[in-house]
């Protein structure tokens, strides 16, 4: 089967990127209509902190760049919460704009580091 684009540069990236107990990954997943984030730690095999996503919330009449700043502060406040202040950003294959990039600067300002 033939990869995609996005597909392809997210194995080259997960080749590089392993998140550790001390800087988890910061994994981005982003479908057309909604927007979810994860800690993982992959020495452990172990999601630490369950996904925030946009269907959590009930942030529907926004704009869709407004949401995935207010994830990207949702997890940044999980993260805080759960002791974890630097992370690995993951940003699966995507680029670095729009949505993803709205995600990591919400979480930014919520205070994570990466």
């Amino acid at each position: 089967m033939a990869l995609s684009g996005r597909h392809k540069r997210h194995r080259s990236i997960r080749k590089k990127l392993i998140g550790t107990s001390d800087r988890p990954r910061l994994c981005v997943f982003r479908s057309n209509k909604y927007i979810y984030a994860q800690v993982i730690d992959d020495t452990k095999h172990k999601v630490l902190f369950g996904y925030a996503s946009s269907k959590v919330k009930d942030i529907k009449s926004k704009k869709k760049m407004e949401i995935a700043a207010e994830v990207g502060k949702t997890i940044g406040k999980l993260a805080l919460d759960k002791g974890v202040k630097r992370v690995a950003f993951d940003r699966a294959g995507y680029k670095y704009h729009g949505r993803v990039k709205a995600l990591a600067d919400g979480a930014r300002a919520a205070g994570l580091e990466f």
